[in-house]
């Protein structure tokens, strides 16, 4: 199973670096082996990489003493080659294995964000915003991509590298040489581990700022009808050249301290460099070494040269891929505010839907959006929930979509509290259309396929004649193979409403919520799709909150919300007696239907 468990924590570089890897010891458990493979070809492409030196000093020995022969030299030369070829077969499988795993990681990690993205509750993608989760989902990822494979390679590298060097330096050469050359390492330490401090804070801060520029982004994309109809395109130019220079700046602030490091290795490996040229040469002058030694050291220090940069390299990697992987665990780590039942209660037929006295309040809210609320609707029946804008119409319906923690035992669907049935048991039985739709950059076809991608063309085309979308899609050029365009570019509000109610009647839900869903079309479309919907419903619960009494004249029973109550509630017939506000916005509606139809 899955698990991330990385704490966000402000510490050393070294530390931090240190628990980011035992974080990731879940990933690493899972791909040990491909692990210990990797690093077994690096410990072995190091070790005979290590005889070249050696090799090469001999010769110059040998060249200086006269004792050069062709048989011996051209062993030397064979294996030299041989130890070539074998180095890059081993290099080629070491790098095949580590980067095959940042790669899975990184899928894994993916997958497991939008997992969980699609448990959040609406009060969640409140707190987080769309560029910011769109920036973990890509740049953070990857840099935790990096951290789990260049990271772990540089880190193999830096110790495995250094200390084969290093022994190598002592045992063949001389350890005075050696420590001599190496005095310059420990400032090197310290200048990386303030540099990789550095690098933690200035990435943070252009994440951040990548998120904004990611938010900008879309909403000047999705929001570019608006944008021109204002003429404001010069002002959101501007406004996103801001906010894209903003994220360049921080960008480069991070650029800065990256390019420092590898300028700061060289300086110090030349130092290292001098020490071991100067005192190598004094000791060879005073017979301590020998001619070859001196070669075959200098040789091993410029070996020594990459695992330094890799060290580096490791602490750059692994203070961006700590910062990352604290603000992915910050996403993971968030709860639903909707938990499910320990043992949800299975078998359930959804033959009646009952609110008991229901009272609702959003998180964070100051006062209740719905109070009181009591409705029985019985399989079958229609119900039809009208009132002024704000009165609550869309909260009452979206309490059957478990979107929000609810008072235990208030709301009832099949004489079960909804908080004791499976999330996605409800979701099967519920279609929800809401006024305003997504769709996708996909046909109309593929549109109302979302929600069953496996049925088949006659299916769809009833679903959309129920819709009455047949006439639009006739004069289309492609018919229902015609692309829409993002979120529907290409079709009008109301073709866009109708291809979510077509969505939403071929997956024939137990409950069909129609969250005035037929606002964008007229009054001669609407009583069609009503009339449809009536007769491929027949049997089944249909909830309608609308402006229009038109639209639930018919329903079994309505309910008038104002300011989240129920101030009347009856049959069309009932509430026409009573001469209340649904009378009286009834007759106001009516009249205006029948001005425009003479004007017409």
């Amino acid at each position: 199973m899955l698990t991330w468990n990385i704490r966000s924590q402000t510490v050393d570089g070294e530390v931090e670096s240190l628990v980011l890897l035992q974080k990731m010891a879940w990933f690493f458990k899972l791909r040990w082996i491909h692990y210990a493979a990797a690093i077994l070809l690096i410990v072995l492409e190091y070790s005979i990489n290590m005889l070249p030196p050696k090799l090469i000093g001999n010769v110059i020995d040998a060249i200086k003493e006269g004792e050069l022969t062709g048989p011996w030299l051209h062993s030397r030369v064979l294996t030299l080659f041989g130890i070539a070829v074998l180095a890059y077969v081993m290099i080629v499988g070491w790098v095949n294995l580590m980067f095959r795993n940042a790669i899975l990681i990184e899928r894994m990690l993916r997958s497991k964000l939008l997992e969980h993205l699609t448990k959040m509750s609406p009060s969640f993608f409140q707190r987080f915003s769309r560029g910011d989760l769109m920036a973990q989902a890509t740049n953070d990822i990857r840099a935790v991509n990096f951290a789990a494979g260049y990271g772990i390679m540089t880190f193999v590298h830096t110790v495995i590298g250094a200390l084969l060097v290093v022994t190598m330096m002592a045992v063949f050469v001389d350890v005075k040489l050696m420590l001599a050359s190496l005095l310059p390492m420990p400032v090197l330490a310290f200048f990386i581990r303030v540099l990789g401090n550095m690098v933690r804070v200035r990435f943070l801060a252009a994440q951040e700022a990548f998120g904004k520029l990611n938010d900008q982004a879309l909403e000047s994309i999705s929001g570019l009808r608006v944008i021109r109809s204002y003429g404001q395109e010069k002002h959101d130019v501007e406004a996103f050249r801001q906010v894209a220079e903003a994220t360049r700046r921080k960008n480069a602030r991070v650029a800065v301290i990256h390019a420092s490091f590898q300028p700061t290795i060289s300086i110090l490996v030349g130092m290292s460099f001098s020490i071991g040229i100067g005192y190598g040469s004094y000791l060879v002058s005073e017979g301590e070494i020998e001619l070859g030694d001196l070669v075959a050291f200098m040789i091993y220090l410029g070996m020594l040269i990459w695992p330094m940069i890799a060290f580096g390299e490791f602490i750059n990697v692994m203070q961006r891929g700590g910062a990352s992987a604290g603000r992915i665990h910050e996403t993971l780590v968030q709860k639903s505010e909707i938990v499910e039942a320990d043992h949800p209660v299975e078998g359930i037929d959804p033959d009646r839907i009952e609110f008991r006295r229901l009272t609702f309040r959003y998180p964070e809210a100051s006062g209740d959006s719905l109070t009181g609320i009591s409705i029985v609707l019985e399989k079958g029946q229609t119900l039809g929930i009208v009132g002024r804008t704000g009165s609550g119409k869309t909260t009452l319906l979206k309490q059957l979509l478990r979107q929000y923690p609810i008072q235990p035992h208030s709301l009832l669907v099949g004489g079960v509290p909804i908080e004791e049935i499976a999330v996605d048991q409800i979701k099967r039985w519920v279609g929800y259309v809401p006024q305003e739709h997504l769709l996708l950059s996909k046909t109309i076809s593929e549109n109302i396929r979302l929600g069953r991608i496996d049925a088949y063309p006659e299916e769809v085309e009833r679903a959309a004649d129920s819709a009455s979308l047949t006439f639009d899609i006739a004069q289309m050029k492609d018919g229902m193979d015609t692309l829409i365009g993002e979120n529907g570019l290409m079709l009008s509000g109301g073709q866009k409403q109708r291809i979510g109610i077509a969505r939403a009647l071929l997956i024939d839900p137990e409950i069909l919520i129609l969250d005035d869903a037929l606002s964008a079309v007229d009054a001669r479309t609407e009583s069609a799709i009503l009339h449809n919907i009536r007769q491929v419903r027949k049997g089944k619960t249909t909830m309608i909150a609308t402006h229009r009494m038109s639209a639930v004249s018919h329903a079994d029973w309505i309910i008038v919300l104002e300011d989240g109550r129920i101030v009347e509630e009856g049959t069309h017939d009932h509430l026409m007696f009573r001469g209340g506000w649904y009378r009286e916005q009834y007759e106001r509606q009516q009249i205006e239907a029948s001005l425009l139809q003479q004007e017409g």
